[in-house]
């Protein structure tokens, strides 16, 4: 769901008198946060760090008589497809990134200490490595001479609640080190942005959910003054105890975050928000099917454990649908859609929303195959937390796998439980023998029947998961582990290698 939040109001005074138009556009299925920002003095205006699906930012601008002249990045995003691109070719504004950024298309670099005037608003970019090395933060003041701004658009630099982790694949080929960029952001924070007004509003590019950070909070703005008070990373401390603070325990690293990093920096094909994928008939998607495509079932995970197209993955439409698939999924490996038709258009735009653009079909009738050709169709098989009670009595070689994040596990686990967070069960299937028994599980049912779906894709004949998950185990006052009472101890540690699910 996106969410449209005015921060302030849309002008300076009463009656017709024009000011500054900021919008914050907040895609809950990302974490991802975008800024619109206008001068209605002059109806110039710029978009930061903007989504792929860019067509909403015109329909806003056009909304206040704005014309939109810049967009502006922040940093070479990971987490999900940047629509910089797609903007510039709908409005023709110049695309703007911090200098140091490495691009295959054309650009108007944004310098330390710049400023950008809109009329009466006015921009200051700030020069903010860390989190990568490119990383700007955009400080926004309604008036030049204001001392003190309106609010600063700080990028994964800092976050409400967390800072940016210095360790992901944006900063692939940089030839640095997590622990030196930790340090480099440590002084753009202390050297930079602490150096604002307490007042200045906080506005960060993601929350709570995100990958780029561990402690994300839920608020999606804050003040200077609130993150001085509860921000862990900002508290005092030494350079060398921030760097281990903030490079120890980070989230596993989704295998689709190097992917989505080199595609932002490249110029690719633009997404065209209009059309939905062509429907095929079942010999089509069969053919599809044998020239290498992964079929992809959106359905709710009930409706895809009750009967299925043998085969296909469950990735449900609900919550981080796109995330969840980029996990699990192959950028490089043709799609078909096989769950409700009237939901293809959605399906695509979100997985494109990570680059995952090789959508080729949806099926066209999925009631009636699974109707009318039980052949082709195959039940999940879930169990209730009684029924694995018994299990772990009945079978010792039992399987038992823990598909949560590494935050999530370390307050406890079914005891002998493999930790293998959904972002790297397709890199870690080696680990898991064959020919004995998995049973996956996740925090509710959701994420462990995804796990499952891939393993069956993959060949292992004996494959469930959990009905409600951990929570349905922790609930019925069932035993737990914890620290190393997981059979795997520490995350396996596995190279991102998009290429290499569902071969």
């Amino acid at each position: 769901m996106a969410i449209v939040v005015r921060h302030g109001p849309p002008w300076s005074g009463g009656g017709d008198e024009a000011g500054m138009i900021f919008t914050q556009h907040y895609l809950a299925c990302l974490s991802h946060a975008s800024y619109l920002i206008g001068d209605q003095t002059t109806g110039r205006a710029v978009v930061v760090d903007p989504r792929r699906d860019a067509r909403v930012y015109l329909d806003e601008a056009a909304d206040w008589d704005l014309r939109i002249e810049r967009i502006i990045e922040t940093h070479l995003h990971a987490d999900f497809l940047s629509g910089h691109l797609e903007l510039a070719a709908l409005t023709g504004a110049v695309i703007s990134f911090g200098e140091a950024a490495d691009l295959d298309f054309e650009t108007v670099p944004l310098r330390d200490g710049e400023r950008l005037s809109l009329g009466e608003v006015t921009l200051e970019i700030l020069a903010t490595p860390g989190h990568t090395p490119e990383s700007i933060c955009v400080v926004v003041y309604e008036h030049p001479t204001d001392e003190i701004p309106y609010g600063v658009l700080t990028g994964d630099t800092l976050f409400v609640g967390d800072v940016g982790r210095p360790d992901l694949l944006a900063s692939a080929g940089a030839g640095l080190s997590a622990d030196v960029l930790a340090r480099r952001l440590h002084h753009s924070l202390h050297d930079k942005l602490l150096g604002l007004p307490d007042a200045t509003r906080v506005f960060p590019a993601h929350g709570a959910g995100s990958s780029c950070g561990r402690q994300l909070s839920n608020e999606t703005s804050s003040t200077l003054a609130e993150q001085r008070r509860s921000n862990y990373a900002l508290a005092p401390m030494s350079e060398d105890e921030f760097v281990r603070a903030v490079v120890e325990g980070q989230p596993v690293r989704p295998r689709y975050f190097e992917f989505d990093a080199r595609r932002n920096r490249e110029r690719r094909p633009l997404l065209d928000e209009d059309s939905a994928p062509p429907l095929l008939d079942i010999g089509e998607v069969q053919e599809c099917e044998r020239a290498g495509a992964v079929l992809l079932d959106t359905r709710e995970p009930a409706d895809f454990a009750a009967r299925h197209l043998r085969g296909a993955l469950s990735v449900g439409l609900q919550g981080r649908f796109a995330e969840w698939a980029a996990d699990v999924l192959d950028p490089y490996r043709d799609l078909v859609l096989v769950g409700d038709p009237t939901a293809s258009l959605e399906s695509r735009i979100r997985l494109a929303r990570v680059g995952f653009d090789r959508v080729v079909g949806q099926l066209a009738d999925p009631g009636q195959v699974l109707a009318t050709r039980p052949e082709l169709i195959e039940p999940s098989s879930r169990v209730t937390i009684e029924r694995l009670a018994e299990l772990r009595g009945l079978e010792p070689d039992l399987q038992l796998v823990d598909v949560r994040s590494p935050s999530e596990t370390a307050a406890g686990t079914l005891t002998d439980a493999r930790r293998i967070p959904l972002p790297i069960v397709a890199d870690c299937l080696a680990s898991l023998d064959a020919a004995r028994p998995v049973v996956t599980y996740c925090a509710s049912g959701y994420r462990s029947l995804i796990a499952a779906s891939l393993l069956a894709h993959r060949g292992y004949p004996d494959v469930s998961d959990v009905l409600g998950g951990y929570a349905a185990w922790v609930a019925a006052g069932l035993p737990i582990a914890h620290g190393d009472g997981g059979a795997s101890g520490e995350v396996p540690e596995v190279i991102n290698r998009p290429g290499s699910v569902a071969r």
